[in-house]
């Protein structure tokens, strides 16, 4: 704590100033949802007028680009009023309205700003602020919760997403998990929406029904593993875990949001005998142990097996008090859903079966020797063509 001269500082003045620093950081945070909020309520307006007035039928079809000049002259040091811009603002006001379904966008809302599912205290807070501040200037036509996502954020799903329902989801998901552009771009990619909650599990059985919600919306039924690279076609589960834990950033960017790396082959003992988990993850969100076995092969009964032992290693050696019960996630390359689910019978513990694809194979990329050759051909290829079109005229 800095101090100046002629004071006497204590505890209470401690605990007071903390207060007051997180008073001041908390106002910081609102300010800026506030702000962020009256921009996105301007782009949401803009993009209405243009609607509304069908201004390119009343003042011709380069009126957006007009309107563009006109803002950008009088508010030279704004951005965002560029005509591209101001198109996705109309694109972004007719997306959700010209099919006049509000019901989802209000069930959104409604979602959001229920205290059963509030993560975080201070979003919680800042958006009962918006909805008191607002709520009656705005009513039922601007969708609060498109008030706490960043503009770019917008874009980027009225681009790429292919239905209301896909994109509603992505919002709640950046609300929800704070994701930065270049993070729900890789959602997009991932395919998140299609792939999320359809993973083979049996959660429902063994975890209250909120807490197996959730960690379907988390774990995916099949993972990208495109970043890796093995040497050779055929390869065994030792290979495969070194090609994708050469980067644990990629590694955890395909796991998802709040995976946690705490480490490769795992060594637990069990009965003075040394095991080794393949990978064990921690998820801060759930607040939980993820214990993932790798399979470079299709599903077998026995492996559901072997991975429930590990959960109920986890559990017992590592898991503390405070912690919600292990999971177990199995990730093979291919699975047969009925021999999934016929092994999951008999086993108390929570487990889920997922695939992967898109792991590189090494051989079957070119060397820079390789490169170079194909491309010295090329070259000389190019040469006689030109050649013989001088020839010929």
């Amino acid at each position: 704590m800095v101090s100046s001269h002629d004071i006497h500082l204590d505890g209470d003045y401690a605990e007071w100033i903390a207060e007051v620093k997180h008073r001041y950081r908390s106002a910081q945070v609102k300010a800026a949802v506030k702000v962020n909020a009256e921009k996105l309520l301007f782009n949401w307006q803009l993009g209405r007028d243009l609607v509304q007035k069908k201004a390119e039928e009343r003042w011709g079809s380069g009126v957006v680009e007009q309107v563009s000049l006109d803002l950008r002259r009088e508010f030279p040091s704004e951005k965002g009023f560029s005509a591209p811009n101001l198109w996705f603002m109309k694109k972004w006001y007719l997306y959700y309205t010209k099919r006049g379904d509000c019901k989802r966008i209000q069930q959104l809302n409604e979602e959001i700003y229920s205290p059963k599912n509030q993560k975080d205290i201070i979003l919680y807070q800042v958006g009962r602020e918006l909805q008191d501040d607002k709520m009656h200037q705005l009513g039922a036509e601007f969708p609060l919760p498109f008030a706490l996502v960043p503009w770019r954020h917008h874009v980027e799903i009225i681009t790429k997403c292919k239905s209301i329902d896909e994109a509603l989801f992505y919002i709640g998901k950046t609300i929800e998990q704070g994701l930065s552009r270049n993070a729900l771009i890789n959602c997009i990619k991932a395919n998140l929406y299609e792939h999320q909650g359809r993973i083979a599990n049996n959660f429902n059985d063994h975890l209250p029904a909120l807490q197996s919600k959730l960690i379907q919306e988390v774990l995916k039924e099949n993972y990208d593993f495109g970043f890796a690279t093995v040497e050779h076609e055929i390869y065994n589960e030792d290979e495969m875990e070194a090609a994708l834990t050469r980067n644990v950033t990629d590694l955890l960017l395909e796991m998802g949001t709040g995976f946690a790396f705490i480490g490769k082959q795992k060594e637990i003992i069990v009965g003075g005998r040394a095991r080794k988990i393949d990978l064990l993850f921690y998820h801060i969100r759930l607040r939980c142990f993820i214990a993932c076995e790798l399979k470079a092969k299709p599903f077998e009964p026995e492996f559901a097996g072997k991975l429930n032992f590990y959960v109920n290693a986890v559990d017992e050696l590592l898991r503390t008090p405070d912690d919600n019960p292990t999971i177990g996630l199995l990730i093979c390359s291919d699975m047969n859903k009925t021999e999934v689910q016929w092994s999951f019978k008999g086993i108390t513990t929570p487990i889920g079966v997922a695939t992967y694809n898109n792991i590189r194979i090494k051989d079957m990329l070119p060397t820079k020797e390789q490169l170079k050759e194909r491309m010295e051909i090329l070259q000389k290829e190019m040469r006689k063509t030109k050649m013989q079109m001088n020839k010929n005229k």
